[in-house]
């Protein structure tokens, strides 16, 4: 098995230190810390109270707009969003899941926030690169769609944080469409491209189809590639490589 070295010799499997950023995520200093529970949530407590929130209404108040002066609403966007990561998202469903499940004090409040109002707020986080927004692709008609992208954000231990630890998700870029099917993620750069599956396992024979699928739909030859947490046999198949999760880590930090 693959060991991984640290600075003073001490040794670790990849999984447990996969596990260990899963939780914590990659901030600069989570590593210096021990992964110690307790100073990690203070360090993330720092990062979202200085760098998300201030940071974030500070800078629209020097640029003259003044369109984000609410914390409340910002902090429930953010929440929000961090909940929803993966998940297809219109800034109309934001706008009308926080008003109808009554997580804004509407009592303070004329109304439901107004779409250019939400749609200022999520413009401010993601030029903050807190989030990112991966709109999805349409690969047969080779067009970027308008509706129905996804949010990331930009440290899964700062999701993990804002969540409180649970529902630790294990599951130019974009979401690829072909024809009824979805691609993860298509990574392009002005020479290649690539056409990319994440799932926790592919052990599953039916899991196993279901993500091989859309990829056997994409009749070019750019490099397709399936990312398994769990996977016993990783291969390729019809001319899709299927890599386990560690290994694909371990890859691209080395290649860098």
């Amino acid at each position: 098995r693959k060991r991984i070295y640290d600075t003073e010799g001490e040794s670790y499997d990849p999984e447990e230190l996969l596990e260990a950023y899963m939780k914590f995520g990659g901030m600069p200093g989570i590593a210096d810390i021990g992964l110690d529970t307790d100073k990690a949530l203070t360090l993330l407590d720092g990062v979202y109270s200085t760098v998300v929130v201030r940071d974030i209404l500070e800078r629209e108040k020097r640029r003259g707009q003044r369109q984000i002066t609410d914390p409340d609403l910002l902090r429930k966007i953010i929440m929000f969003l961090a909940d929803n990561i993966g998940n297809s998202t219109s800034i109309t469903s934001i706008g009308n899941t926080l008003a109808n499940e009554k997580l804004l004090d509407m009592n303070s409040r004329k109304g439901k926030p107004a779409v250019q109002t939400i749609q200022a707020y999520v413009g401010a986080l993601l030029e903050s690169y807190i989030f990112y927004e991966i709109k999805r692709y349409d690969i047969k008609g080779r067009e970027y769609l308008r509706t129905l992208g996804k949010y990331y954000i930009v440290d899964i231990g700062l999701r993990n944080y804002l969540l409180g630890f649970r529902d630790m998700d294990v599951g130019h870029v974009a979401i690829g469409k072909v024809s009824d099917k979805e691609v993860d993620f298509i990574a392009t750069n002005a020479e290649t491209k690539k056409y990319i599956q994440v799932t926790e396992s592919m052990n599953e024979p039916s899991t196993r189809e279901r993500e091989l699928n859309p990829l056997r739909k994409i009749h070019d030859s750019y490099e397709k590639i399936v990312i398994a947490d769990q996977c016993n046999n990783p291969l390729t198949q019809d001319g899709i490589k299927i890599v386990k999760l560690t290994d694909f880590l371990l890859d691209i930090t080395g290649n860098h």
